[in-house]
């Protein structure tokens, strides 16, 4: 049932934030300077690519996202299962931290890696016209990549990846519970259902860390994706090199860029996921788990 809360939860902050995302993308691949903040990058794109090039990339960013939250949620109660005390059915916050990472770590390697890839390459290309773009969808910039780079071109970026996956998930985990507890004394398994905005307000409040935190494995993980497999013409040799590079040719602030379209974009997302995660969860546990410990 928590997988398929967080899928469903996934479909609708898709749907919502994918314009942000877009925004986020551009800023962080924008060398030059052309884009002068959030806003001016926002406009400049629906001026010169038209309103629908703001949803780039939405169809390999919906799918990803469904299958992010599915895998997210499942193997995070999976992992939590494991790690609660046999007698009492409690967890410690050490072992939420340890579910969380192991849940991004997985999510990282299976699903997002390989969408976010194609959701970069897709949305770093300028303009609508088909004749014009090197990929006319996803599936075609998937194929292509594997021809042109291998399969491990879909892999691109994996490293930074797992880093920001496995630390935003140990954080949000761990912080959404206790934001539940502190501000709502909701605890899991309880049977108690949060309100939507509740639980919204919970959501945003942890999906704010991690973002702060991550920024640089962020910015790296979506220079290493763009610019793909190329071996001895990459401009960055791996995470670390480009950590170096970026910092070395563009200063500490370019380990940060996209930051406050992340925090536009993520907290907002956990906010609506988690509306529609905490019903889910909340009205199967008050049909069916009311008085069981989970």
């Amino acid at each position: 049932m928590k997988a398929i809360s967080g899928s469903i939860g996934g479909v609708v902050e898709a749907t919502c934030l994918q314009p942000i995302d877009v925004i986020k993308t551009r800023l962080q691949l924008d060398r030059s300077g052309a884009y002068k903040g959030i806003g001016h990058c926002g406009t400049t794109i629906a001026r010169s690519e038209g309103v629908r090039a703001l949803w780039k990339g939405l169809t390999p960013f919906a799918t990803h996202l469904t299958l992010k939250y599915t895998l997210r949620m499942g193997s995070n109660a999976v992992f939590q299962t494991a790690f609660k005390d046999a007698e009492t059915g409690s967890i410690s916050n050490q072992a939420r931290l340890v579910s969380g990472f192991g849940a991004g770590v997985l999510e990282a390697l299976m699903i997002v890696t390989p969408f976010e890839v194609v959701k970069i390459r897709l949305q770093q290309q300028r303009g609508l016209s088909p004749e014009l773009l090197k990929y006319k969808g996803p599936v075609n910039c998937a194929v292509m990549i594997v021809r042109e780079e291998g399969l491990r071109g879909l892999w691109a970026g994996a490293a930074p990846t797992v880093m920001r996956n496995g630390t935003n998930q140990a954080a949000m985990f761990t912080a959404k519970n206790a934001f539940d507890v502190v501000l709502w004394k909701k605890h899991e398994g309880d049977g108690k259902v949060l309100q939507p905005w509740q639980s919204m307000v919970s959501g945003f409040l942890a999906g704010t860390v991690g973002p702060i935190c991550t920024g640089p494995f962020d910015v790296v993980k979506t220079r290493l994706m763009a610019q793909g497999s190329s071996g001895a013409d990459a401009k960055y040799k791996g995470m670390f090199h480009a950590i170096r590079t970026i910092y070395a040719e563009e200063g500490l602030r370019a380990l940060w860029k996209g930051l406050l379209p992340r925090l536009m974009r993520i907290p907002p997302g956990q906010a609506i996921m988690w509306a529609v995660a905490d019903q889910v969860i909340g009205f199967y546990e008050r049909r069916h788990l009311q008085n069981a410990p989970l």
